[in-house]
């Protein structure tokens, strides 16, 4: 069963009023004194008062599933042409009963032939186009959407502002928390949020947006104050097809009908490209230094110290935010100086910006340390991770801050984009001195046969010369690889702290392994076989490490 609907207290609309935004009323039933209080596409959400959306699906279509939803109190169905004709041959669409329905009668059915494309500016008006009273911040790009997103609404907070987020990991609404069930909601859903969010004072929203979201209409309906782009590399080729289907997603975003001005980074191509040919006023950052210079002249550029400080200064006329990346990598610092762009964008006094974004922020699953390390112990840090260019900066974060090894446990995901397994596997094995390959996702495919096609990529980088190290291990299902990396990084500080050499190199007596968990970051379950299983990351680790420390004591 799907979590209980997020749904907010509302008067409705007349459903005569819906009829202006559809082509066709099938059948004979009235729309005159309906009340529309809700809308949804999914029957087992239905609350009475809804409009229910039968859509084609992948497999089956939706108005099979409308006799349930009118069972549940629905009271009125938008379909298309091809809905309407299963809704005919149920009598539905006239007076009658039906076998799952008993004596209630027939419900209007709106015809449209593209349900998918107008159900947001439906979902929109009956819970009375909320996102115009708040002010909308939209995050897209392959990495830093969840992070970009934390730094912002955290930033925010310490603002004094009553924040909402929606994304990958989470929904927030004032102090309420609920687990997200995908980067961005379906627009149903997604315009109940936000009414919810304005019923409780909230000012500000900050979304995350993907690709998926913006090709399936997820987000129509919702103007966005501000739009941001961290980049764009290889990944959801399976649905997309191609590099520019998956830039022509994004860019959606940064049109006038979906957004007032925007925020791009321009270190890659695909933020130059966006930057010139998009419609509407944006701000563009660069944070490559003087030695690579970005694609375009940007707006604003970072200019880095140490230990995650930072300037970001617009070129046309030298002001200056003296900031702090809390987190580690470049990466990080471009996200972080996004955040402040976003923020100015907001319309947040400079000095202020600084102040508000002065506090460390909390990323589930992002960077995060399990265990800080030492003694004989490692530093075990699980990260989110699962592109070749995420996999790549990670590894290239952590390196510097670790003394001894660089354990990297990485997996790929079944059922999705086959190109980039070898290119993550050959990220891993360019920074990493030991790559630990497991199961990340399996889905319907052979974990196996997943795990040998991320391997065969970083033993080729190793063949090529190019790699930190030569040792790549197949580690099996997610726990045991989990174990084996950090009995790894143990025995080499035992290693170490009797002999002063640890097996990667002479004399590092003292240094610490660093083993980081690539792929699965906050997510709570591992999908096998159609089947999602408890599984945490986070878990997993503290297993390992008390077995360790247990084996430590008894040997």
């Amino acid at each position: 069963m799907p979590p209980d609907p997020i749904r907010p207290d509302t008067s409705g609309v007349p459903l005569v009023e819906l009829t202006r935004l559809v082509e066709t009323i099938a059948g004979t039933p009235d729309a005159t004194g309906i009340t529309v209080t809700g809308v949804t596409l999914d029957s087992r959400s239905v609350l009475p008062g809804d409009l229910y959306a039968a859509l084609p699906g992948f497999n089956v279509h939706g108005a099979g599933f409308a006799a349930d939803a009118i069972a549940h109190g629905a009271v009125a169905v938008l379909t298309d042409p091809a809905g309407a004709k299963l809704l005919a041959g149920t009598k539905l669409l006239a007076g009658g009963d039906h076998e799952q329905l008993g004596p209630r009668p027939a419900v209007p059915v709106l015809v449209v032939p593209a349900p998918r494309a107008i159900l947001g500016s439906i979902a929109s008006v009956v819970y009375g186009n909320p996102s115009t009273d708040l002010t909308m911040i939209g995050i897209t790009g392959t990495n830093g959407k969840t992070t970009t997103a934390y730094l912002i609404e955290a930033a925010l907070r310490c603002h004094g502002h009553r924040t909402g987020l929606i994304g990958t990991v989470e929904t927030r609404i004032g102090d309420a928390r609920l687990d997200s069930v995908r980067t961005t909601p379906e627009t149903t859903d997604l315009h109940a949020i936000l009414a919810v969010m304005r019923q409780r004072d909230v000012d500000d929203c900050v979304m995350e947006v993907s690709s998926h979201a913006l090709a399936l209409h997820r987000v129509d309906g919702v103007r966005f104050d501000v739009a941001l782009f961290t980049n764009l590399s290889q990944d959801h080729l399976d649905f997309h097809h191609s590099m520019e289907e998956y830039f022509g997603a994004k860019a959606a975003l940064f049109t006038p009908e979906r957004a007032g001005r925007g925020v791009i980074c321009v270190d890659d191509e695909w933020g130059a490209r966006l930057a010139a040919e998009t419609a509407i006023p944006v701000s563009t950052l660069s944070t490559l230094s003087t030695a690579a210079p970005a694609p375009v002249d940007a707006d604003w550029q970072v200019q880095s110290d140490v230990d995650g400080a930072f300037s970001l200064t617009r070129m046309r006329d030298g002001l200056t935010l003296d900031l702090v990346s809390h987190l580690p990598g470049t990466f990080n610092i471009t996200n972080t100086a996004l955040a402040a762009l976003a923020l100015l964008e907001c319309g947040i006094e400079p000095a202020d910006v600084a102040i508000a974004m002065a506090s460390p922020p909390t990323v589930p699953g992002r960077m995060e340390v399990v265990v800080e390390g030492g003694a004989d112990l490692p530093r075990c840090i699980v990260d989110y991770a699962h592109t070749p260019d995420a996999v790549d900066a990670a590894l290239a974060a952590l390196r510097p801050s670790t003394t001894g090894r660089l354990i990297a446990v990485l997996g790929a995901g079944g059922d999705r984009d086959h190109g980039k397994r070898g290119a993550m596997g050959a990220a891993a094995a360019r920074r990493a001195d030991v790559v630990v390959v497991t199961d990340d996702n399996p889905r319907s495919e052979d974990p196996a046969a997943i795990r040998s096609a991320v391997a065969d990529g970083a033993r080729c980088l190793i063949a090529s010369g190019e790699a930190a190290s030569g040792e790549v291990v197949d580690g099996g299902s997610r726990s045991r690889a989990i174990t084996e990396a950090i009995a790894l990084a143990v025995a080499g500080a035992k290693t170490g702290a009797e002999t002063g050499a640890t097996r990667a190199e002479p004399g590092r007596a003292g240094r610490v392994d660093t083993v980081v968990v690539l792929g699965k970051g906050h997510e709570k379950g591992q999908e096998i076989h159609g089947v999602i299983r408890p599984f945490d990351d986070h878990d997993a680790v503290r297993v390992a490490i008390e077995a360790a420390i247990e084996g430590g004591a008894g040997a």
